[in-house]
């Protein structure tokens, strides 16, 4: 079974990058924290993620 979760992404993400492409990588890099977590979407300052449970 697979469950959603909101995942708070730190504001230096965006600040930092220079483009989009940049800010994806950044958060790619940054998800890797949390193991097993498949990155969805990002909405606002959240990566929605499926989680395994």
């Amino acid at each position: 079974m697979h469950n959603k979760s909101n995942v708070r992404l730190p504001e230096s993400l965006w600040e930092l990058s220079k483009n989009e492409q940049e800010l994806k990588q950044r958060i790619l890099n940054y998800m890797r924290r949390y193991p097993g977590y498949t990155v969805l979407e990002v909405k606002g300052r959240f990566a929605i993620c499926e989680i395994p449970r």
